[in-house]
């Protein structure tokens, strides 16, 4: 059958995207499109030598008007869209200025009403946003002060296996450091990774996650073998209210490009080959209105606090009683065992007098709880906020 004449360009410039995505045989482009194979061949070969001006009927009729674009500018519009379809007309705008600059490019809408009459704008989808200037970013100011790491949920491969891809972005330059694939989401899989990343890019000031393992525990003070680690390299944890996702609001945001982006692969390392050409463009090429309509990758530096070569000691000011912790979990105090969590086994805790009979009780310069000497009864901390 003919193609419908009412959209023959728009069904030819479709065609063409689906057969760049890689995802369609030639036959089964025939079938959705009602064509014939030779017209296939035909409209793809136009493509490839002469690209979207190929896929135009000839005309001799004057098509000039004194304020209209370009056609070659509103090819290579197009042409960058077919090949990055998710991202919007802003982006695609942004992408090409970087690469020819010595152009003058139309506005944004009017890309947006190129992309439109061809067929590749798709209406937007009202939701609900996740709010990006929640409390826990006020202090971040530059690059290095805030990182968040979290999983992309977990989903199922086409082996039947699980995938949890472990995320670590900064949160003011929104670059992304780390996406990583994993089978399980355990501290001996993460941490790792996470010493992968220091060594590139250097440690942060804070690392803000949710409540769960392994960046935390419910032991004392929240801690865990990933964030204890974490501390002893001077790395503040900070963990977001549970049920309050948009104090992770820039990292969700990104989730959500990059669910959008990577569908479920047959294995882990199939899935990982999709991450990585992912890293790549959300960092280098995908620019962010936040940030001035750049790049992620042109406002991110590495931080000048480099990974050590030896774990450095726990250390106290004067003032503060130190402790052992037992194999057990367990300090003595005051001729009596105090049980704290086997998480710190064989680690130095610090205990300082706030008030009378209360001590404040901590790892280094972590907030585990308050010691009452009366009752022996030390109070978890249950407040969130913002470390300084």
């Amino acid at each position: 059958m003919p193609w419908k004449e009412t959209s023959a360009m728009d069904q030819r410039i479709q065609l063409i995207a689906d057969w760049l995505s890689g995802d369609y045989r030639k036959s089964e482009l025939c079938s959705i499109y009602e064509i014939s194979r030779p017209t296939a061949d035909k409209w793809i070969g136009r493509y490839a030598q002469h690209g979207l001006r190929g896929l135009e009927e000839l005309s001799r009729a004057p098509q000039r008007h004194p304020n209209q674009t370009a056609e070659e500018l509103r090819g290579l519009i197009v042409q960058t869209k077919l090949q990055r379809q998710k991202w919007g007309p802003k982006k695609v705008l942004d992408w090409l200025r970087r690469q020819r600059p010595e152009i003058k490019w139309p506005a944004d809408s009017t890309a947006g009403e190129i992309l439109k009459r061809a067929g590749l704008v798709q209406a937007r989808q009202r939701r609900r946003r996740v709010a990006p200037d929640s409390e826990p970013f006020r202090a971040c100011e530059a690059p290095n002060q805030s990182w968040s790491a979290d999983f992309k949920g977990d989903f199922l491969l086409g082996n039947g296996r699980r995938c949890y891809p472990l995320t670590i972005s900064d949160n003011f330059s929104r670059y992304l450091l780390l996406c990583r694939a994993l089978e399980r989401p355990r501290h001996e899989e993460v941490r790792p990774w996470f010493e992968w990343v220091f060594r590139q890019s250097g440690l942060p000031e804070v690392i803000r996650t949710d409540n769960g393992a392994p960046f935390a525990s419910l032991a004392l003070g929240g801690l865990s073998q990933l964030s204890k680690w974490w501390i002893k390299l001077g790395i503040k944890p900070e963990r977001i209210q549970p049920g309050k996702p948009a104090q992770n609001g820039r990292h969700e945001r990104m989730h959500r490009t990059l669910k959008q982006a990577v569908a479920p692969q047959s294995d882990l390392h199939e899935q990982q080959r999709q991450y990585d050409p992912f890293v790549e463009e959300y960092n280098w090429e995908r620019s962010h209105e936040a940030l001035g309509r750049e790049p992620p990758g042109s406002v991110y530096c590495t931080s000048a606090r480099s990974f050590p070569a030896k774990l450095p000691d726990v250390e106290y000011e004067s003032g503060v009683t130190i402790r052992q912790v037992r194999h057990n979990g367990e300090i003595k105090w005051r001729g009596q065992l105090l049980y704290l969590s086997e998480v710190l086994a064989k680690e130095p805790v610090g205990l300082k007098p706030i008030a009378e009979d209360k001590w404040e009780l901590r790892y280094s310069f972590h907030l585990l709880g308050i010691l009452d000497e009366r009752t022996k009864n030390i109070s978890p901390v249950t407040t969130w906020r913002r470390a300084k």
